[in-house]
């Protein structure tokens, strides 16, 4: 267990060889609820600046912000290059399919972890994911890999193609499919795996923010992925929201550290907020009422 005397400043390290960042709720000293944050491709690309675009500073909750596979200190060698590399090869079948993949994988075996060195109540997590972070979060809960309490995502890369087509638009070089590929875009496409989704159990809450200025996945994509988990599942909290100002990178880069406050920034901080507060931190009990 962490010493008491490090439980109120954040904390850098691994577990089960995922990096984090840890950021204690004002009382470390007590066991709370935990939630997991999973960074984007694009700013905010790292742990740091993650925690502090979305804070969630008024929770009292630990806040895990954990670093996706072939990012921040797991670069491969070759680095940033090689990085580039792999998407240029194959974008979707050598680096996002793998690391979304890998990313999900993960949380379990970190939260285990985690939980054996840090005061962390029992029972399932909150998790939170931006972008393919976001992804990862989704595929978390459709393939049940870890019991989830109350979610929410991003600007959620909700299906891979968008974003294979903004990269054949930027580089001018098209996508080259094959049946492959194309089984793994329907694997990580959530509104076609709407089912997968609504029927997790738990089945978590689930807050799915996109931003109105958003030009990959635009608000009518987060808005189809809601109806297409609530035909499935009407019951439950389920919740689309668009967030004025916000596109989908939420940083300058090269998006390793915060940014400024931005406005779309700081409305989706209090949006996440609100939401865990309301359905993962435990309600104090009411005292009875004196005769």
């Amino acid at each position: 267990m962490v010493a008491d005397s490090t439980l109120t400043r954040p904390l850098t390290g691994t577990a089960a060889g995922v990096p984090f960042l840890a950021v204690p709720p004002a009382d470390g000293s007590e066991p709370a609820p935990a939630i997991v944050a999973l960074h984007a491709f694009e700013p905010p690309r790292s742990e740091a600046a993650l925690a502090g675009t979305l804070p969630l500073g008024s929770l009292p909750a630990w806040r895990f912000y954990f670093g996706l596979p072939l990012f921040g200190g797991r670069l491969p060698e070759g680095g940033v290059p090689e990085v580039n590399r792999l998407g240029q090869l194959d974008y979707l079948m050598r680096l996002y399919g793998p690391v979304i993949e890998q990313a999900a994988a993960e949380i379990p075996k970190a939260m285990a972890d985690l939980g054996e060195r840090f005061p962390i109540s029992d029972g399932p997590v909150g998790l939170v994911g931006v972008g393919a972070g976001g992804a990862a979060a989704l595929l978390a809960l459709a393939e049940r890999r870890v019991p989830i309490s109350t979610m929410a995502v991003v600007n959620p890369i909700i299906d891979p193609t968008p974003v294979l087509r903004a990269r054949e638009q930027r580089l001018g070089v098209s996508y080259n499919w094959t049946e492959q590929s194309r089984e793994v875009a329907a694997w990580l496409d959530f509104t076609g795996r709407a089912q997968d989704l609504a029927s997790a159990e738990p089945s978590p809450p689930l807050l799915i923010v996109t931003g109105q200025h958003d030009e990959v996945i635009r608000p009518e994509h987060g808005q189809a992925l809601h109806d297409a988990i609530a035909t499935h599942s009407p019951r439950g909290a389920l919740r689309h929201i668009v967030i004025p100002d916000l596109a989908h990178t939420m940083g300058p880069e090269p998006g390793l550290e915060p940014g400024p406050p931005a406005p779309g920034n700081v409305l989706t901080d209090r949006a996440l907020t609100e939401w865990f507060q309301t359905h993962l931190v435990p309600r104090a009990p009411v005292a009875a009422r004196s005769n």
